[in-house]
């Protein structure tokens, strides 16, 4: 890959950006009106910890993608306190651990994205990503049909980690 350097371009990409207009408050966020609701199954939500939240992500990249999310509708790093924070890397960890023993996949994507330009889709809900990932698990489908491949239903992956936690 060339490599090609605009140092000009610096004074536009670190520029203040003009304030976004608040789309992504508490009442337009999918996680804070399934968290707020008792039906957990149907809102996919696994599990609830005293800080946080795994959800299962009903848009998958793959199979078992799970969502890792903090109670409070909080969108950065920083505003989390030192529990929250602790609290949702153990579940994190936990998650792992379990998907781990039901599903056995030969590794892990793990991630958070900050912000809509960073990939974030609920970029005022912070939420870190588990995907496990088998060798051999990507295909043509998406490739030529834009289509993935999920080889198990949201409700029977729900019975199998909500049996194992």
């Amino acid at each position: 890959m060339d490599h090609l350097w605009a140092p000009w371009r610096l004074a536009y990409v670190a520029a203040p950006k003009p304030a976004a207009p608040p789309t992504d408050a508490a009442d337009d966020c999918f996680l804070c009106r399934g968290l707020a609701d008792t039906a957990d199954r149907q809102n996919l939500i696994l599990h609830r910890t005293r800080l946080s939240a795994v959800v299962l992500n009903k848009f998958p990249y793959n199979n078992g993608h799970l969502l890792i999310a903090p109670l409070s509708h909080k969108a950065r790093l920083d505003q989390l306190s030192p529990d929250e924070l602790l609290d949702l890397q153990e579940a994190l960890r936990r998650m792992v651990a379990v998907l781990e023993t039901t599903m056995n996949p030969d590794g892990f994507n793990v991630g958070l994205n900050l912000g809509r330009a960073a990939g974030a889709g609920l970029p005022g809900h912070l939420h870190w990503h588990i995907v496990p990932r088998w060798a051999g698990d990507t295909n043509f489908m998406p490739v030529f049909t834009d289509t993935r491949v999920i080889v198990q239903s949201l409700d029977a992956l729900y019975t199998l980690l909500s049996s194992a936690l």
